[in-house]
């Protein structure tokens, strides 16, 4: 019995000595060596279920420091309330989901798309936050005190006929009541045929013809032409729209950090951008820069749309690293619009390619502002930055995305206006209100393609940012 005893007891022990050997050393010289071992395992092969299960470690501990994993960063209790934090390099935003939508991204565009159709179609008239001004009196347009504000189309020669049929119906359903000044710019000159048939749309409305200037609308010299060229195919091969046509990605850079150093637009504030081929389904009755005006507001759309995530796959990872610089995070409006800028429920894979943006942007194609608000430093600063890094030409960053998270930071959520009561439409998006005046579009249609449903992305901006209702 004891021999048997002695031999099981040397077996236990010769157990012991194995399983020291086998594992206990491994993992003392993994340690000794440090842990970038782990850490090269983790970047080869990690998967989504393993980056979702250490992603909830990340409330208790920080992996934000250990190579390949600086996106997995601590929350803190600032964090978890307020979804940002505002410190010397340590900006960060995070979704609270404050909307409390549940699902999965199939029944986030369901729900989100019946709420909105639900809200379009509610009777609405003019926004109630400020004494709107009516238009006067034909005999009296002469004299009236106009807002120091202009209409503004970019467009070329040959477009002359659809930016004539953009012109007469804001003319109907607007300007002819308040006779707004116009300005056209083109990056060549305006021929005397276009000249005399605009003349013929605006109806007697002051008129500016600008030709801008190369050193506003040329490519920068620094661009790399190899680079952008080798960038622009694989845009292309993913069907990116202009991914090769220049002129489209010169017309962002201008809209997005040029327009509004123009000479001849120094002389006004307020800006309304129309396109050719866009319609106005309802009549508005009162000044809307003076709205603006009075109100003080720096930007307000009708329609809210995701982009093409491929396109801007580093804008908000550039964003981010402007705002972690130096003490650039003063720039960062406190009262901002920041949930919407990083929601992930409803196209959650634009998210991740975006690299932590949902890609929600204001539509600009209508889009009225203050270009005193782009001129001043925050979002001067932050657009040399962006240029500097000559992805508006190695990506396609467009205008709309960057207008949108430059206002959506930089200026108080309560200074950007949704015009809910303004009918517009821009193929193949509309926003139809229920308005007295509502006409050739159906109420709370958002576009004739329902595939293109989950493209809306207005209910976020309301739900997750907690959106004041003025009408």
């Amino acid at each position: 019995m004891m021999k048997l005893i002695s031999l099981r007891r040397r077996k236990l022990v010769n157990l012991l000595l194995l399983l020291t050997v086998c594992v206990g050393l491994p993992t003392i010289f993994i340690y000794a060596q440090g842990h970038k071992h782990l850490i090269k395992i983790a970047e080869n092969y990690y998967n989504e279920d393993d980056w979702s299960s250490m992603k909830a470690l990340t409330d208790k501990f920080d992996f934000s420091y250990m190579p390949g994993l600086k996106h997995l960063k601590s929350s803190t209790p600032e964090l978890d309330r307020n979804g940002v934090v505002l410190a010397p390099g340590k900006v960060q935003f995070k979704f609270l989901n404050r909307g409390k939508r549940k699902g999965t991204p199939e029944d986030i565009v369901k729900q989100n798309m019946k709420d909105y159709q639900k809200l379009l179609s509610q009777k609405v008239g003019g926004p109630k936050d400020a004494t709107l001004v009516p238009a006067p009196a034909k005999d009296d347009l002469h004299n009236y005190k106009h807002a120091n504000a202009t209409i503004l189309a970019l467009v070329r020669n040959e477009e002359v006929s659809k930016i004539g049929q953009s012109i007469r119906r804001f003319q109907k359903q607007f300007n002819a009541k308040f006779n707004y000044p116009y300005t056209f710019l083109n990056d060549q000159p305006f021929t005397d045929k276009f000249k005399t048939r605009i003349l013929k749309y605006t109806e007697g409305a002051p008129v500016e013809f600008v030709h801008i200037k190369p050193e506003l609308w040329d490519k920068p010299s620094s661009i790399d032409h190899e680079r952008e060229k080798k960038e622009m195919q694989i845009l292309f091969d993913h069907n990116i729209a202009y991914a090769k046509k220049a002129s489209y990605h010169n017309m962002c850079r201008f809209y997005l950090g040029q327009f509004y150093n123009v000479p001849e637009l120094a002389k006004y504030k307020y800006y309304w951008r129309i396109e050719p081929q866009v319609k106005f389904f309802t009549s508005i009755d009162y000044d809307v820069f003076k709205y603006m005006e009075d109100t003080q507001k720096i930007y307000g759309f009708t329609i809210n749309l995701y982009d093409i995530e491929e396109s801007i796959k580093t804008l908000w990872p550039e964003t981010l690293r402007f705002l972690n610089e130096n003490d650039n995070y003063k720039y960062v409006n406190p009262n901002g619009t920041f949930q919407w800028l990083v929601e992930d429920l409803q196209n959650p894979k634009k998210n991740k390619v975006a690299g932590g943006y949902s890609t929600c942007h204001f539509w600009s194609n209508f889009e009225i502002g203050d270009m005193d608000f782009f001129r001043g430093e925050a979002y001067n600063n932050w657009f040399k930055h962006l240029d500097s890094t000559g992805k508006f030409y190695y990506e396609r960053w467009g205008d709309a995305p960057v207008h949108s998270i430059g206002v959506s930071l930089f200026a108080p959520k309560d200074k950007i206006h949704w015009f809910r009561d303004i009918g517009y439409e821009h193929d193949p998006y509309y926003s139809c209100p229920a308005t007295d005046s509502t006409q050739h579009c159906e109420i709370g249609k958002f576009s004739r393609w329902e595939h293109l449903y989950d493209q809306n992305c207005l209910m976020n901006w309301l739900d997750h940012d907690q959106q004041k209702n003025v009408y």
